[in-house]
């Protein structure tokens, strides 16, 4: 654990909809929301005990498998690559979620638990009726964009430090974890593996944070005085921008936390994660004067203000460097479609 390490800001709503969603993403400053769900009852039944969680949860439930996720104990939560770094430390399997739940239970006093994690699961899909009773009621209207809402859960596990490229609302509902979270520039310092496999589909970095290795990992160091660390209790909530790395710690025999994912970009936008494996492809082996030159048009056409490529040009002569639509994007996803395929 990153001991020296900031705390995230704390602050206090009366509601969900107080929450300042784009002073958070502008100001790029995560922040936990003091006992927010605290009146969740599955916040209540779970301060009354695990087995009672458990069961609030199980009442919803409606036959279908998910995927679970299972280590030895000797990986001590951390799932995580295995020792050849070309394959991962544990394995996924569908299963009834009441199997899974029943399978913690009978592992809630044993200190060489199996490592058992439920993760990204779809809440209306998985658990219909779950959120009639505990939900922020949030949608596009406060948020700016639709949210995908899932549930996390399991018994003590560390998912290693990664990013998403959607914002999140974290609400710790069973149990306590821990976030340490790291801005988007430390990526230079943190590290990351392989782009496949991945234990959870996005990249993590490959140091552990209970034991750095400094000789392997010497920019590390730069990472810790960059981290913010969000210790929650069940009922908080933290919110914090897309692309921030963060890795997370259940540090509990039973934990569970629902989270919002959501953009504020049109649906018929791409993800810039293709843009990156494309320039896998088509720059990164370049020479370095060439790739120098390309981040010049980089920054004029897409990291610059959107509407300067196209300012100084008749409106009917913008074509593609004009505000994107459904309709450009879908003709440019032919387009290079159609070059890809050459």
């Amino acid at each position: 654990m990153i001991g020296m390490a900031r705390r995230t800001s704390v602050a206090t709503v009366s509601s969900p909809r107080d929450i300042p969603f784009d002073e958070i993403l502008r100001a790029q400053r995560p922040t936990v929301f003091k006992g927010l769900a605290r009146d969740w009852p599955l916040v209540r039944r779970g301060l009354e005990s695990p087995e009672q969680a458990m069961a609030h949860i199980a009442a919803f439930t409606a036959g279908q498998r998910v995927v679970a996720y299972r280590g030895a104990p000797e990986i001590k939560g951390r799932f995580f690559y295995d020792e050849a770094m070309t394959g991962l430390n544990f394995q996924a399997g569908r299963a009834p979620l009441e199997e899974v739940l029943d399978e913690i239970r009978r592992h809630l006093d044993d200190d060489a638990a199996p490592s058992l994690y439920v993760g990204s699961t779809d809440l209306d899909a998985y658990l219909p009726g779950f959120r009639q009773h505990n939900d922020l009621g949030l949608d596009s209207t406060v948020l700016g964009g639709d949210p995908l809402v899932s549930i996390w859960l399991g018994n003590r596990t560390v998912a290693a430090a990664h990013y998403d490229m959607s914002n999140n609302i974290a609400c710790c509902l069973v149990g306590r974890r821990r976030f340490t979270l790291f801005p988007p520039d430390q990526v230079h310092n943190l590290y990351p593996g392989p782009l496949e496999p991945t234990p959870g589909g996005q990249a993590v970095s490959m140091v552990d944070f209970d034991a750095p290795d400094y000789e392997r990992f010497p920019r590390f160091r730069q990472a810790e005085e960059a981290a913010q660390v969000a210790e929650l209790e069940p009922g908080d909530v933290l919110v914090y921008p897309a692309l921030w790395w963060h890795q997370v710690e259940a540090l509990d025999a039973f934990n569970v936390l629902v989270n919002y994912w959501w953009n504020t970009s049109p649906g018929f936008m791409d993800t810039p994660m293709n843009t990156l494996l494309h320039g896998l492809l088509s720059l990164r082996d370049r020479p370095d004067f060439e790739k120098r030159a390309w981040r010049e048009l980089f920054d004029y056409y897409l990291f610059g203000p959107a509407d300067r490529p196209a300012a100084h040009l008749a409106e009917a002569a913008r074509g593609d460097l004009g505000p994107m639509d459904e309709r450009k994007s879908r003709r440019l996803r032919a387009y290079l479609l159609n070059r890809l395929n050459r």
